[in-house]
């Protein structure tokens, strides 16, 4: 299982480096799509839809997405700002209260709409965020990389006190803990290396001056509730994890789950200062 996790891992890295850095942007949209699609198909799973609702699922999921970009090509501010908007309100009061309270839906169509809160403004953060530069989105998406594997290791070390035993026994405070001082080193040294000549990352981090540090310290946060609450719709759902496509790491869902609660609330500031 490790050998798969690891060989995954790295194939994962080298195909996320060539199409990040090398394709055009309508190839990475297309990526981003498809990833989208098997999210949705993964979804539509764990919300127990069967067969012939799991398909027209993935196809309303693909209309929805063409539309919002036909929309965007006439205003883009407007709307993208709208389903960014939508996404943070998500994550910061419906998602909290979810997980407090451990609703087990049952309704299809809160459970539809969910997954599209979800996973749509999610693909749109990813393609304008790499619309502002490659370096710009992998520098954010380290960020949840950083906090995860930080995470992971101080929990092994040290975890003592679970953090939500309820719904992922393997969390706990001490590896929360670990995912802060990682981050915030990261921070740290990103304020460092920022100037005006580093590019449109650099620039971002100058333009969010006081605001970079916190911003990071609540995609930690937002990270690790959106792995939470990936966490709980798994559980509700009997399954061990999302889908069977990454052999040693589930399926899409899996490795996107921390991007989900955190990059639209990025792409929003971004579109907001840019």
């Amino acid at each position: 299982m490790l050998r798969a996790r690891l060989l995954t891992a790295l194939v994962l890295l080298v195909l996320l480096g060539l199409v990040l850095f090398r394709v055009s942007a309508l190839a990475w949209q297309a990526a981003v799509l498809a990833a989208a699609l098997v999210a949705s198909w993964e979804w539509a799973g764990l919300a127990r839809f069967p067969g012939v609702s799991r398909v027209f699922y993935v196809l309303v999921t693909a209309v929805l997405a063409g539309l919002v970009s036909w929309v965007s090509a006439q205003d883009s501010a407007a709307v993208l700002k709208v389903l960014y908007a939508a996404s943070i309100l998500f994550w910061g009061a419906v998602a909290p209260l979810w997980l407090a309270r451990q609703w087990r839906v049952a309704s299809p169509a809160l459970l539809a709409l969910t997954g599209w809160v979800v996973i749509l403004p999610t693909g749109f953060a990813l393609v304008s965020l790499r619309a502002t530069g490659p370096w710009t989105l992998l520098m954010f998406m380290a960020v949840l990389w950083l906090s995860d594997t930080a995470a992971y290791f101080s929990g092994r070390a040290f975890g003592r006190r679970k953090l939500a035993p309820a719904i992922s026994p393997g969390k706990t405070w001490e590896g929360v803990a670990g995912a802060v001082v990682a981050v915030l080193g990261y921070a740290v040294l990103l304020g460092q290396w920022a100037s005006p000549d580093r590019g449109a990352a650099g620039q971002i981090i100058l333009t969010l001056q006081a605001g970079w540090i916190p911003l990071l310290l609540v995609m930690t946060a937002l990270g690790i509730e959106g792995d939470l609450f990936e966490s709980w719709i798994k559980r509700c759902a009997g399954v061990k994890d999302s889908g069977t496509i990454l052999p040693g790491h589930g399926g899409v869902l899996d490795r996107i789950d921390a991007l989900t609660a955190t990059l639209p609330l990025v792409a929003l500031l971004v579109l907001e200062k840019g």
